[in-house]
């Protein structure tokens, strides 16, 4: 962990680092946790940070982190880089330096409480920090008391989880993932999920399954008020489903194969004069 008076350049870095996400179009926030307790849990948001796009980590006042120890057990990949590169910093420096959210898991009911309150949630956070044009950070408190009053008062805005009022406050690293999951849009570039968007298969494939379709139903010999009832059933089906060009190949190639053995059926029942496929009564 880098302290920031070791080297001398942690200012020099933190404007290197600002600039650089300018750059890719963004400024990506820092994580601040203040007085952590546990190695383990600094890990964990170690972890979470490398998952969603961020890498600077500062930290207030934190316990030792051993090479060999719990936080970077639990840090992953996150070992390699946002671990160890972490900054040590003070609360003054991060309130002085940066647009600051304040996370807290207990918040006010209305203004009477002004340091907990307003709040945004980690969505509204995330719209919200699209008009911040400033370095910001999202301070994270210990884990057993999260951050006080007087700190949270200092702090430019206030974040809370919104989960079950029986029991509303979560770990720390716990937190930390969810708040930096739900910020993934402004500090994630390309994840490894494929492209997800879906292309309607061409309408004139689409009319040509319809066609198949409408010869399956006279095959079945349902009467005429019930298949043109079926049709335009199966027509609203596909206008909301927006089926892609393969997935109406696929079924316009089992219905051309079902109406052919229907058709040979028939043609079988005229050859050897068997009653045709039953007739819907």
């Amino acid at each position: 962990m880098n302290g920031g008076e070791a080297d001398g350049t942690a200012e020099t870095d933190a404007a290197e680092g600002r600039t650089e996400d300018a750059a890719s179009g963004r400024q990506k926030p820092v994580v601040v946790v203040v007085e952590p307790e546990t190695p383990g849990n600094v890990g964990t948001i170690a972890r979470a940070m490398k998952n969603f796009g961020l890498s600077d980590l500062k930290l207030v006042d934190p316990p030792e982190l051993e090479e060999d120890g719990e936080a970077y057990g639990f840090a992953g990949h996150a070992r390699e880089d946002v671990l160890p590169n972490a900054e040590e910093v003070t609360f003054d420096e991060v309130v002085a330096n940066y647009h600051t959210v304040g996370t807290t898991a207990i918040t006010g009911e209305d203004d009477r409480s002004h340091e907990r309150f307003p709040f945004k949630t980690p969505a509204e956070l995330r719209e919200s920090l699209k008009t911040v044009d400033a370095p910001t950070a999202i301070v994270f408190g210990r884990e057993g008391r999260g951050l006080n009053n007087e700190e949270l008062s200092r702090l430019d805005e206030v974040c809370s989880i919104p989960a079950d009022d029986d029991y509303p406050v979560l770990n720390l690293g716990q937190a930390a993932t969810v708040l930096l999951y739900e910020l993934r849009d402004l500090t994630v570039d390309e994840t490894q999920l494929p492209d997800t968007e879906v292309t309607r298969a061409p309408e004139a494939d689409v009319e040509r399954f319809h066609e198949f379709f409408d010869e399956f139903l006279a095959a079945t010999g349902q009467r005429d008020h019930v298949r043109e009832k079926n049709a335009l059933l199966m027509r609203r089906l596909l206008g909301r489903a927006h089926p892609t060009e393969r997935e109406v190949h696929s079924l316009l190639g089992t219905f051309r194969k079902a109406n052919a053995k229907l058709e040979h059926a028939d043609h079988l029942a005229a050859k050897y004069d068997e009653p045709p496929y039953p007739t819907e009564q």
